[in-house]
């Protein structure tokens, strides 16, 4: 009878596996996905790359904007939009072009999911109900003195009413491109993601968009859908998922209908606009945080997470594909809330330089500022915006056609639709995968990206 092996060369094995795992898991995640010489011997990746006489890749434009609860988080975001929309309309010669003209996909939360259906709702003329200047006017007009952004902008008792003579009766399929807004379902525990593609394969899953701008920066809501099937009691989308840009990638990448020429991640460009954070730097801790505080830290901790862990997917690529527009300890905690200040703290934002997150290491300052980086990336979507129309034409209105628009049926569900969290995995989008799932705790988001790297 063979003898077992002894039990420290069991222990050992064991130890020599862990090490081995750790040692990948540090190469990969940790100190940089494409830093080659700390990985292991025979571990690199190998990365497929277009042979150069393929015919040039058509790009998916993607627009993701973070949630937040201050008027410093949307005021950024639709100045930084203003600002590459007026860029885009002189590279372009066309004064009347908006935003969504040049993105094929718009993703926000919270104070962010508002702007963006803004942006990318229907208006009577077929182009979307908001330019980017538009919306950054209505934003900053009516900010009252000393107040948060939407006890500013929408004070709590006059929010809803708001959003309804804002978008009337438009619902999600009257988005001019693919729309994702999430919120958190205290119903089912999880985030639960308002899409424009499920509303238009199921009515179920169509809802009014002022009541999608409740769900996704309001406290606590109760929203049904257009046919009154179902109901989401909501909680804003900044506490499920701040930052969209994840979700935003995994729904192109899947969505066949709609992209059906997206196969990774060199086949899309992604602007990603994060929210003011708030001041740090404190040397001592003169008053304990507060629960929102304590919301927002782990919010924006998140938020750093997904945009390293997007950043890495993206590989070599990343900085022609992928850009993230984020403010460092912006003032306007500390300044008043005049129209006049907050436009002057905005400029100043965009001049500030640009803040990269490094994965439990902090922060990074490039050497560009934010302006720089926006009118690179609007170099970008030009020249994807001119390749279409080279290699594809247009349509009588002038907009490009490259991508099909689905004849997409309405479908009856019979089988409840899975949350996110319900999902046992979350399709990759390269070699490290992004998981979508409600941020409880920074920890917990960590500890599913290290299992679905492993």
């Amino acid at each position: 009878m063979a003898s077992s092996p002894p039990a420290i060369e069991q222990t050992f094995d064991v130890d020599k596996l862990s090490y081995e795992i750790f040692s990948i898991l540090e190469s990969k995640f940790l100190f940089g996905y494409d830093d080659t010489k700390l990985f292991l011997p025979g571990s690199l990746p190998s990365t497929p790359t277009r042979s150069s006489n393929q015919s040039p890749s058509f790009r998916v434009r993607i627009l993701s904007i973070d949630g937040g609860g201050r008027f410093s988080d949307a005021l950024l975001a639709a100045s930084a939009l203003a600002r590459l929309e007026t860029t885009l309309r002189e590279r372009s010669g066309d004064s009347m072009a908006r935003i969504s003209d040049f993105f094929d996909c718009a993703a926000g939360s919270g104070a962010g999911g508002v702007l963006a259906s803004m942006l990318f709702a229907r208006g009577p003329t077929g182009k979307s109900l908001f330019s980017a200047g538009e919306a950054f006017a209505i934003l900053s007009k009516e900010i009252n003195r000393n107040k948060g952004l939407f006890h500013g902008i929408f004070n709590w008792s006059s929010k809803s009413k708001k959003f309804r003579k804002m978008f009337n009766e438009l619902t999600l399929k009257d988005a001019v491109k693919p729309l994702l807004v999430p919120c958190y379902d205290l119903a089912t525990g999880a985030p639960f993601l308002f899409s424009r593609a499920d509303a238009m394969e199921n009515s179920s899953f169509n809802f009014k968009l002022s009541d999608v701008c409740e769900a996704t920066c309001e406290e606590s809501v109760e929203v049904r859908s257009v046919d009154a099937r179902r109901k989401i009691l909501a909680v804003g989308g900044g506490i499920a998922m701040g930052n969209p840009t994840a979700a935003a990638i995994t729904h192109v990448l899947n969505n066949k209908k709609e992209f059906p020429l997206a196969g990774g991640v060199e086949d899309l460009l992604v602007v990603s606009l994060g929210s003011g954070e708030a001041e740090h730097g404190r040397e001592k801790l003169a008053v304990p945080p507060s629960q929102a505080d304590i919301v927002r830290i782990a919010s924006e901790g998140v938020a750093d997470v997904v945009d390293q862990a997007v950043a890495m997917a993206f590989g070599h690529s990343r900085s022609t594909n992928y850009i993230r527009i984020q403010a460092s300890g912006s003032a306007m905690d500390r300044t008043d809330n005049h129209r006049r200040a907050v436009l002057g703290l905005t400029e100043k934002m965009l001049s500030q330089k640009n803040v990269e997150s490094v994965l439990f290491r902090g922060k990074k300052i490039s050497d560009k500022t934010n302006a720089e980086k926006l009118d690179y990336f609007a170099h970008e979507l030009m020249k994807e915006h001119d390749r279409r129309r080279t290699n594809s034409g247009t349509d009588d209105s002038g907009d490009v056609t490259f991508f099909p628009v689905p004849a997409i049926k309405e479908v009856k569900v019979v089988v409840p639709r899975q949350s996110i969290e319900s999902m046992q995995s979350v399709p990759s989008f390269k070699d490290v995968m992004v998981p979508i799932v409600p941020a409880k705790t920074h920890s917990a988001l960590v500890g599913r990206v290290i299992s679905s790297i492993l």
